[in-house]
């Protein structure tokens, strides 16, 4: 084999190549630059829907909400996802990369794309928001560097996929893939579905905003970007929960219940998962009933089971390992002596839980097509996508940044207490926003008016009080989040310019034989399976869904009463 240097973590015995290494850091850097950038844009949206505060006119929130919505569904999010993928593959499997120079390219091209894009956004003739429904027209480049950043992300995932034949021709790894690895090839198909989605729109309707093309049709439009927009979200599940596997093996050396489940879980993302898409389309009149309620009412559950498996092998694979430990007293003795004083253990397992109870739940509830109808173009809306985007994805990938700091970049965290409260901020933070804009949504505040009070409109809204009350405690919540990710960029930027260096095992021209022999590495499932705790964990759960899946089918039999 050519000559590839790579090193040995002395953590997790995990060897790390150099070409891996360097594309890692230069995504997970920029990554964490564009949560800032994208974050105080988030602020000032929050603050200015805060009735009381009204920070910005009309003109600059429409900019401002474009913008925060590029910069953390899209630009922040997939850049770490790119890290995670060469991650996954390459240091894994002890693998070498594939085509670097390729890699380093898709880097480029998405860095280039996402700077093209905030800068039309900025110039304000591109404030279309993050959907950027036709016939509302954005500046060319602001099309144009999305189709830059496809394309970037999607050389990534071919580098990916290039690295998994790599390992396995090089033997690099014994049996099958590890389960993380298979999460995050889950993520890597679903982004080729995504970024497919994207270019059969984005493409035509930059031509459009050229004047080459006359004509997009609305519906047409709506339909295949929601095979970009919510699909790039469903590639943020598949790589959350890989996290969740991540750290929990990282942390506490646990394995999967059963390899095979968890696997089959991830198949049915695969298959079902981008199916979510439809929930967007329940109230367009050019779409059949038959393909709303397929997707909505059958099809999708199957994509909701295999979130369901996952919400309960992950909190069971830590029962397993910590009652294999001897945590064995009572239902929770496991839980209350995990490691919470670990930032990359708290900032995973708070995700989990919001993720499953605010984003879980609220996602079937808005997937039902009658119910649907009162939720809608709510506030409700935004309020579910930051419990799945924000409260479980940002708050997995914060958490799997303080593995990726030692392992990585070769530092020791800096300013540790801050560290250890950093995920319970920023947790309870974002809690507090998909709660109150979700509780304001169902009162009828709209998703995308600037002024909820309709001070300049003709006729104003009559809402409830309690609604007010929700958009200024969604103003609080904002702020304590933002404070979160502060603390988070403080704690990692900090880190990597003055944490002490942790030396590797070694530095040498050619790979060892045997694979790594950290758990999250491996392939196997726990020899311990009795999780009384997760059990009751899991009913909690089931019981609070049924109870407000039916408090919903309340609200909406109150619409239209009968006589």
């Amino acid at each position: 084999m050519a000559n590839h240097k790579f090193r040995v973590c002395p953590t997790t015995g995990l060897r790390v190549f150099a070409n891996a290494e360097n594309l890692i850091k230069a995504n997970a850097v920029v990554a964490v630059v564009f949560l800032l950038v994208g974050g105080l844009f988030g602020l000032a949206v929050a603050l200015t829907r805060w009735p009381a505060v009204h920070l910005l006119p009309a003109d600059w929130f429409y900019l401002v909400l474009t913008a925060h919505g590029l910069d953390v569904l899209l630009v922040w999010i997939i850049f770490f996802e790119m890290a995670v993928l060469y991650f996954a593959s390459a240091v894994l499997l002890s693998s070498r990369l594939a085509a670097p120079r390729w890699a380093w390219l898709g880097f480029v091209l998405m860095l280039v794309g996402a700077i093209i894009t905030n800068v039309a956004v900025l110039q304000g003739d591109s404030s279309v928001m993050f959907t950027s429904y036709v016939p509302m027209k954005a500046a060319p480049n602001f099309y144009l560097g999305l189709i830059l950043f496809a394309v970037g992300a999607l050389i990534g995932c071919f580098v990916f996929f290039g690295t998994l034949v790599i390992a396995k021709a090089e033997k690099t790894y014994e049996g099958s893939i590890p389960l993380v690895t298979f999460g995050a090839v889950t993520a890597a198909i679903i982004a080729v579905f995504t970024i497919a989605s994207g270019a059969i729109i984005l493409i035509p309707t930059w031509l459009w905003s050229l004047g080459y093309v006359s004509h997009i049709d609305s519906l047409m439009y709506k339909l295949v970007w929601w095979g970009m927009g919510h699909s790039s979200q469903q590639i943020n599940v598949s790589a959350h929960v890989s996290i969740w596997y991540l750290i929990a093996a990282a942390v506490l050396g646990a394995k999967p219940l059963s390899e095979k489940v968890s696997r089959g879980a991830f198949l049915l993302y695969i298959l079902f998962l981008q199916l979510a898409s439809a929930h967007h389309l329940l109230v367009e009149p050019g779409v059949s009933s038959e393909w709303k309620i397929f997707n909505t009412s059958y099809a999708m559950y199957l994509a909701v089971l295999g979130s369901m498996i996952h919400g309960m092998t992950v909190p069971g694979t830590i029962e397993a390992a910590q009652r294999q430990k001897g945590y064995t007293n009572g239902l929770f003795e496991w839980l209350r002596k995990a490691p919470w004083d670990n930032p990359a253990f708290s900032g995973m397992f708070m995700s989990l839980i919001l993720f499953g109870f605010l984003g879980g739940i609220s996602g079937v509830v808005m997937g039902t097509e009658q119910i649907n109808l009162i939720i809608h173009n709510t506030i409700y809306v935004p309020g579910h996508f930051h419990a799945t985007v924000v409260a479980g994805t940002t708050l997995a990938f914060m958490a799997a940044t303080y593995l990726l700091v030692p392992l990585i970049f070769q530092r020791e965290l800096v300013m540790k207490k801050l560290a250890q409260w950093q995920p319970y901020v920023f947790a309870i933070g974002v809690a507090g926003i998909s709660l109150f804009m979700m509780g304001a949504g169902t009162l009828g505040v709209p998703r995308r008016d600037w002024d909820i009070t309709g001070a300049d409109a003709v006729m104003q809204p009559d809402y409830p009080g309690a609604a007010f009350l929700m958009m200024g405690l969604n103003g609080i919540s904002a702020v304590l989040a933002a404070l979160g990710g502060m603390m988070f960029i403080l704690v990692v930027v900090g880190s990597i310019l003055f944490g002490k260096r942790i030396p590797s095992k070694s530095e040498v021209a050619e790979p060892a034989a045997e694979p790594p022999a950290a758990a999250v590495g491996e392939y196997g499932s726990a020899t311990h399976r009795a999780i009384p705790g997760t059990v009751v964990l899991v009913m909690v759960f089931f019981t609070a869904f049924v109870l407000y899946y039916f408090i919903n089918w309340k609200y909406l039999s109150e619409v239209w009463p009968l006589r």
